[in-house]
């Protein structure tokens, strides 16, 4: 009985400790206490409430989704016998922009093959596979992409189409080019030196080579166009002071008219040397009318030249005067019978040390340097192919450019895509190639 007692006594204790902060919580006064005052509002403890605590934020969130990295296929020729060591100069520039500028963008190759008839089916393939295409880098296989009609994805071709000279072939709009013609520096050339000497004769002179003739018919068409313009402004200027439009119609179309100013002298040349009769022949020529020389021909031969001319005939030139690599031009021989010949270049054969080159990546060991002048400008053009398709791709349908190449200036609309590049103008100074410009900003000190 005791026992029980005892027991009934234990779960009366159990249950009256868990009653305690029931009867703590209540409003109503204790059994036996006379009924306390309410505490005035001020004092009463508030309310319990449930806080907001980080208990209500999922410990793990899910990841934020990543923007989608662009894909940029690298249509090259990496396999080709003709063309490996280019297509290598071109990716190692492009490579070494990508590691300047690596954010958002994933590269890969894709070999192009150099045979026309399978180009065409691998730029399909790699396009499939890619939002951006660079590429191809030779000109009959950016001819037989854009003859193909499949380039629905923007693409960087890195040469001129090679066409027939009488085709009217339209460019496919998501086509961009930017190469590094030797026609496109012989026009500028023309425009240079009809500026600089207005009334003068234009001699061209060239050794046979293929390049040499592009050079030169392009220098030919762009002096004649000058030559149409010039007149066209002249007439219109007496026409203006005279008030006589009839005269208008009486004259002939320039069209018709035989364009004066100009002759072309394709040179002799055997192991690189040009014929000295010839050289002799001309400076006689020379001496009797005003004139500017077009040499679309290469440094050795063009030194020749002045060697025979010499220095009082102006002379003026494509990239192919400048033979030297810029990283090995102190070291080279100084070409001082070259001096006060004029030429274009890019920024990354004349001027090394300025903020746009020295921004970027050169090689530095022996092994690793392009093996001369033309493959550093191949190197210098896809670092610029690298940064011209960010810009495409990020929707910048019209913008410029200041390129180790030149001034690149892209129109990349739905409905046309064009890019220039304005080579630097250089000049020879002490035996070595120089910005024209830096030339002028010393003379004036």
């Amino acid at each position: 009985m005791l026992s029980r007692w005892a027991g009934m006594g234990v779960l009366a204790w159990m249950l009256g400790g868990f009653c305690l902060p029931l009867s703590a919580n209540t409003t109503a006064a204790p059994a036996g206490n006379a009924a306390q005052p309410a505490p005035p509002a001020h004092e009463r403890t508030p309310p319990l409430r449930l806080a907001q605590t980080d208990l209500s934020i999922p410990r793990n969130p899910p990841p934020m989704p990543q923007p989608k990295a662009l894909q940029i296929a690298l249509f090259l020729p990496i396999s080709s016998d003709v063309f490996r060591q280019a297509a290598d100069a071109v990716r190692a520039g492009m490579q070494a922009a990508h590691e300047q500028e690596p954010d958002g963008v994933d590269m890969h190759v894709v070999d192009s093959g150099d045979a026309a008839q399978d180009v065409a089916e691998r730029y399909r393939i790699a396009a499939e596979q890619a939002d951006l295409v660079i590429g191809p880098l030779s000109r009959s296989a950016v001819a037989a992409v854009a003859q193909a009609g499949r380039i629905d994805k923007p693409t960087i071709a890195l040469a001129a189409p090679e066409l027939p000279p009488d085709a009217s072939f339209p460019m496919p709009p998501q086509l961009l080019v930017l190469g590094l013609a030797i026609e496109d520096e012989a026009r500028q050339i023309a425009d240079w030196a009809g500026r600089d000497h207005r009334g003068s004769n234009a001699v061209v002179l060239h050794a046979g080579a293929p390049w040499q003739r592009r050079a030169a018919a392009a220098f030919e068409l762009q002096w004649q166009e000058q030559e149409r313009q010039l007149k066209q402004m002249k007439q219109m200027k007496q026409l203006k002071q005279l008030k006589q439009l009839k005269q208008l119609k009486q004259q002939k179309p320039q069209g018709q008219q035989k364009q004066r100013g100009l002759q072309t002298i394709e040179l002799a040349a055997a192991d690189g040397f040009l014929n000295g009769r010839t050289l002799l022949q001309l400076k006689k020529d020379l001496a009797d009318m005003p004139a500017v020389i077009f040499a679309a021909l290469d440094a050795q031969q063009a030194r020749q030249v002045r060697a025979v001319i010499g220095p009082q005939v102006p002379l003026y030139g494509t990239s192919q005067l400048n033979p030297v690599p810029a990283p090995g031009r102190d070291a080279a021989e100084r070409m001082t019978d070259m001096d006060g010949v004029r030429l274009v270049d890019m920024p990354w054969q004349l001027d090394p040390e300025s903020p746009t080159v020295s921004a970027h990546f050169r090689p530095a060991a022996a092994g690793m340097r392009p093996a001369n002048a033309d493959m550093e400008r191949l190197y210098a053009l896809g670092i610029d192919a690298y940064r011209v398709a960010r810009e495409v791709a990020a929707q910048q349908g019209e913008f410029e450019l200041d390129g180790v190449t030149g001034r690149l200036m892209v129109q990349a609309g739905k409905q046309q895509a064009r890019l220039q590049r304005i080579a630097e103008r250089a000049v020879y100074r002490n035996g070595i190639a120089v910005p024209l410009e830096m030339q002028q900003r010393e003379a004036q000190h």
